[in-house]
């Protein structure tokens, strides 16, 4: 679920505040420039916002840091060292760890529990494969079928950063039917229907039914669905349908090319083309391998013409061959034999 950053339809990036109409998880070790609102929230280990923190179930790893309020309309789980600049605010009931410093101090309305609450996903991978090992599949598959029932999550993998000028992930990035600010820089990006008010830096960029204002830079660009570029586009191979427009410069520097139609290599091909460069490496070390028989063969046989151009038989090169190799041998022994001598001391 983390493997890449996925921006939901109807993602707002305010000035403040990303407001999601489903859910949100984030992953550890991140930092949001923002405030969060939206319904279930779900964040790791170690994550900085940079706001306030609304939901209908708030959940909060260890060592999180809030800057603003925390308010969560029904449940909440706050982890050890977690630290909320604000006020925390619960209307169901309240688990929290130890060490935990709230700043303006917090209020709930249900049960309240201190103690160390487990990170949401290492419970959920420990309670698997607990049911996994007593064999209870149906069990199983069933939490399955629950964690997979979150809201149209927005969803930020690991050790990524989100603020007004800049969204960098070492992941791929999906957006759709969002409206988002700041300059994406991921490792494959793909945006539909969405308006983007910043730039767009990855290895494969796919734009389709968008309005981008800012520049897209990549090694392959896609420009689909009459959509917009208010910048320049800077890639290896630029891809444009009719309809679409750039209103800055167009640099390919393997080519640029404008069709009606532009089709988008599916992953079948991709794996094709690996597949092909795999047989050709073989065939390659293949023929390494049969040159350097042929050689050694080669070598052998002038030995051989050699010997018997001077009388002597094929059977009397192999045999002293191995009457050279067992004195090298003797030799390599006798010299390690010297060596762990030790010298006696004459004073």
């Amino acid at each position: 679920m983390l493997e890449k950053l996925v921006i939901p339809a109807n993602t707002r990036f305010e000035e403040r505040n990303i407001v999601a109409s489903g859910d949100v998880i984030i992953g550890p070790n991140s930092k949001l420039g923002y405030g969060i609102i939206a319904k279930k929230i779900i964040v790791g280990e170690r994550v900085t916002i940079d706001g306030d923190v609304l939901g209908e179930e708030v959940r909060l790893d260890a060592w999180c840091s809030v800057s603003g309020n925390v308010t969560s309309k029904n449940d909440a789980y706050i982890g050890e060292f977690a630290s909320i600049g604000g006020k925390l605010t619960v209307y169901g009931d309240l688990e929290i760890g130890r060490n935990v410093r709230i700043k303006n101090g917090f209020e709930a309305k249900g049960l309240i529990t201190i103690q160390d609450p487990t990170p949401a996903l290492f419970f959920i991978f420990l309670y698997l494969m607990i049911l996994l090992r007593l064999g209870r599949l149906e069990e199983a598959e069933k939490l399955l079928e629950d964690v997979e029932e979150f809201d149209s999550p927005l969803v930020v993998p690991d050790n990524t950063q989100v603020s007004i000028d800049r969204i960098v992930t070492s992941k791929n990035a999906e957006i759709v039917g969002s409206r988002i600010l700041g300059n994406i820089k991921a490792r494959d990006i793909y945006a539909s229907e969405s308006e983007i008010f910043g730039s767009l830096r990855g290895r494969e960029v796919i734009v389709d039914r968008c309005r981008v204002h800012g520049a897209i830079e990549g090694k392959v660009v896609y420009l689909l669905n009459s959509s917009e570029v208010f910048g320049y586009i800077r890639a290896g191979k630029v891809y444009m349908e009719d309809g679409c427009s750039v209103e800055g410069g167009i640099v390919g520097k393997e080519g640029v090319w404008i069709r009606e139609k532009v089709e988008i290599p599916g992953r079948e091909e991709v794996e094709e083309e690996v597949e092909e460069e795999t047989e050709e490496i073989a065939e390659e070390l293949a023929k390494e391998e049969e040159q350097e028989s042929e050689a050694l063969s080669v070598t052998k046989g002038e030995v051989v013409k050699r010997a018997e151009s001077s009388g002597i038989s094929e059977e009397t090169v192999d045999a002293e061959a191995e009457v050279n190799a067992e004195r090298e041998q003797k030799e390599e022994e006798e010299d390690e034999m010297g060596e762990e001598e030790v010298p006696k001391d004459v004073s």
